[in-house]
């Protein structure tokens, strides 16, 4: 190994991870003494539903080191994720919701620059399919993978051999704990990493090394008496400040279930048909939102205002082709028409206009897979109530 002062190379590597276009790159140390108990007792509480990974590695998401022998500190890098363009004046397409913490932002036109708005009336208009702003671009994991092994290369350009692994949402690591460590920012109440300057939307990515870089100080939390986020969620899925139950997040609900959907939660899913930012659109901190430095979080297909029985319409070809490269692939078809019966079900009392709809839903009524038809025959039942209400 090359001769090295693990100061300079240390910022040496948050240079090279802002030319990558990462928005922050943090250096923590690999232990975590204090996360292990938060963990059992999360699994134990079965908290976790059927993400049965999240069990079978146990207290290995605790313990970086294990994953890594001879790792000594994880670099982690912050990229934000909030498409270019969502910051810029754009009309609002529906009326506004009080929850929205800028609706003062807003001018007589119906022009703002606040995305959190326009997010809150795309939930409004009960005929759009609301996607999780993440998942509107190319799959993080592809991107954040590709990035840091090329930061990899460069420190081992500098140094030499090293021992190394990256990591992007693909391992079992405890990656906020490790980004709170590091000072990336505070876990919120939520559950998700806050930043005082750029709030919470961006993904963390992780690199093991071997090499003695000096760590940087941890910050301290800035949620105060605020309960916004627990307050918003429409499952009621944050049970306690920083406690989760997954089995009722929306985002679980969409993306991990593989099977049917609980009828008690589907009518409060609304028409969220891929993940749920609610939690992260009413916290006073995302005002600071940065969008992304790269092109790849860029929204493809329309994402940001399709309408659910266009949607609905895709054939699994469609589905596959027009999503390759997408983070939504992972769920496949039979679940993505799963995720919209249910949205198109709740549109029953928040739209006047029925027939396209309920006709959107009869093209399937016969599907072959039992799940979609389950959800579908739910969703027209739906139609039928409405009626004689």
């Amino acid at each position: 190994m090359n001769q090295y002062d693990t100061a300079e190379l240390a910022q040496a590597i948050k240079a090279w991870g802002r030319e990558l276009g990462f928005s922050d790159i943090r250096i923590a140390d690999v232990n975590l003494p204090t996360a292990e108990s938060g963990l059992q007792a999360w699994l134990d509480a079965g908290r976790h539903g059927e993400m049965d990974y999240m069990a079978s590695h146990g207290m290995l998401r605790a313990r970086p080191a294990e994953l890594v022998p001879g790792a000594r500190r994880v670099i982690i890098a912050r990229m934000d994720y909030l498409p270019r363009g969502s910051l810029s004046d754009a009309e609002i397409p529906s009326a506004l919701s009080p929850l929205s913490p800028s609706r003062e932002r807003v001018g007589e036109r119906g022009i703002s620059s606040d995305w959190r708005i326009r997010e809150q009336a795309r939930l409004e208009d009960k005929s759009t399919a609301v996607i999780s702003i993440y998942a509107r671009g190319r799959d993080y994991h592809r991107v954040l993978r590709s990035r840091l092994q090329q930061l990899a290369t460069r420190i081992g350009e500098r140094v030499g051999d090293f021992t190394y692994r990256v990591f992007a949402d693909s391992a079992p690591l405890m990656e906020v704990e490790l980004a709170q460590q590091s000072g990336l920012g505070w876990r919120g109440k939520h559950t998700l990493l806050l930043h005082r300057d750029v709030g919470s939307m961006f993904f963390l990515g992780e690199m093991l090394v071997d090499l003695p870089l000096p760590i940087d100080a941890p910050d301290s939390a800035h949620c105060g008496r605020c309960s916004a986020c627990i307050d918003i969620c429409p499952t009621q899925a944050i049970v306690a400040p920083y406690r989760l139950d997954a089995r009722r997040c929306i985002s679980y609900l969409t993306i991990e279930l593989k099977g049917s959907i609980p009828a008690e939660l589907r009518p409060l899913i609304g028409n969220r048909i891929y993940g749920c930012d609610d939690c992260q659109l009413v916290c006073p901190w995302n005002k600071f939102a940065q969008t992304a430095t790269l092109p790849d979080f860029d929204v493809r297909n329309g994402l940001d205002s399709a309408s659910l029985v266009a949607l609905f319409a895709w054939s699994e070809d469609d589905f596959n082709l027009l999503l390759e490269g997408s983070p939504i692939r992972r769920i496949g078809h039979e679940r993505w028409l799963r995720n919209i019966a249910v949205a198109l079900g709740n549109a029953a009392q928040g739209i006047g206009e029925k027939s396209e709809l309920i006709a959107a839903l009869q093209t399937r009524a016969e599907h072959p897979s039992e799940l979609v038809r389950e959800h579908v025959t739910w969703a027209l039942a739906r139609y039928r109530v409405s009626e004689r209400a």
